[in-house]
C-alpha cells in the first residue's frame, strides 16, 4: 500500500439549513468535492441549524459546506457556530459558508469562526483548493 492510499480522505458535509428549498449549488459543490476524492454528506433541504450540529458531530466531519440562499445567514449560522462551540467541534472543523451573503455581513460571519465565503462565480477549483489547504489534519 502506498503512502497516498494510506492517507486519510477529507470528509465533507454539504448543509442546507433553514427554508431555503434551492439546492442546485449545493448538489454541484457535493459532486465536486467527491470527483476531487473527498468523502461528501449531503445534509438534504430544510435541516435546523440543530440538525446540521447534530449530524456534522455524528458523522466526525472535517468541512462544514453550509449553502444558504435565504437570507437568513445571520441568524442560521451563528447558531451552528454555536452549536459546534458547545460540542467541541468547532475548532476542528473547517467552516464554509456559500451562496448569496452580501459583502457587508461577510466580516461578522468570519467572527464567528466561518472560514471562507463563496459567492456566487467563485469557481470549483478555488473552493477545493482552499479545502485542500485549510482542512484541519487529524
Amino acid at each position: 500500500m502506498s503512502a497516498d492510499s494510506e492517507q486519510r480522505s477529507i470528509r465533507c458535509m454539504v448543509a442546507k439549513v433553514g427554508l431555503d428549498g434551492h439546492d442546485r449549488g449545493a448538489h454541484v459543490i457535493a459532486r465536486a468535492f467527491r470527483d476531487a476524492g473527498f468523502e461528501v454528506i449531503y445534509s438534504g433541504l430544510h435541516k435546523s441549524p440543530d440538525d446540521v450540529v447534530q449530524a456534522a458531530v455524528q458523522e466526525d466531519v472535517d468541512v462544514l459546506g453550509i449553502s444558504i440562499l435565504s437570507g437568513a445567514h445571520d441568524t442560521l449560522v451563528p447558531k451552528i457556530m454555536d452549536g459546534l462551540d458547545e460540542y467541541g467541534a468547532k475548532a476542528d472543523t473547517l467552516v464554509l459558508a456559500g451562496g448569496v451573503i452580501p459583502e457587508e455581513d461577510r466580516a461578522e460571519l468570519k467572527d464567528e469562526g466561518v472560514a471562507a465565503i463563496f459567492g456566487p462565480g467563485t469557481s470549483i477549483e478555488e473552493t477545493i483548493d482552499f479545502v485542500r489547504e485549510n482542512a484541519p489534519e487529524r
